[in-house]
């Protein structure tokens, strides 16, 4: 079995990007002295938004692709995947701070998620297409 050593490189570029957006969270709730809720403050309910937005939809793309990339497929296929949900988790939080209705606010919100939805069902359709050729990697 091939060690999925292109998802983990970009995962760990996403794991600073994710501690940046958590870090953004704690300094906005200290400020705000908001610990449990936004406190009605839109720069910190976009910051959690952010955040969680991230955290749910990250680990199941990252490793849909690690998957992939243990069975066999190209690691030029893997950095397009993995290139492209850095891109789409830098871009939307740019779009989750931008005025709504602006050029970034739609680059960022609209493009990340399409991105990423993108990536998602991409991700599925070429996991489920392996897994029922047999081409997924067994364990043991």
């Amino acid at each position: 079995m091939h060690v999925p050593s292109v998802t983990a490189g970009y995962l760990a570029i996403l794991a600073l990007l994710y501690a940046t957006l958590a870090l953004l969270v704690i300094r906005l709730r200290q400020s705000n002295l908001a610990p449990f809720s936004d406190g009605g403050n839109v720069a910190l309910r976009n910051a959690i938004r952010a955040h969680g937005n991230f955290i749910e939809y990250v680990p199941i793309i990252t490793l849909m692709v690690a998957f992939l990339e243990m069975s066999g497929t190209p690691a030029t296929r893997i950095h397009v995947l993995m290139g492209a949900l850095l891109l789409s988790r830098l871009i939307h939080p740019l779009g989750m701070y931008a005025r709504p209705g602006t050029l970034l606010f739609w680059i960022g919100r609209a493009g990340g998620i399409f991105i990423t939805i993108s990536l998602l069902i991409t991700g599925a359709i070429t996991t489920l297409s392996r897994t029922i050729a047999g081409a997924m990697p067994r364990p043991g």
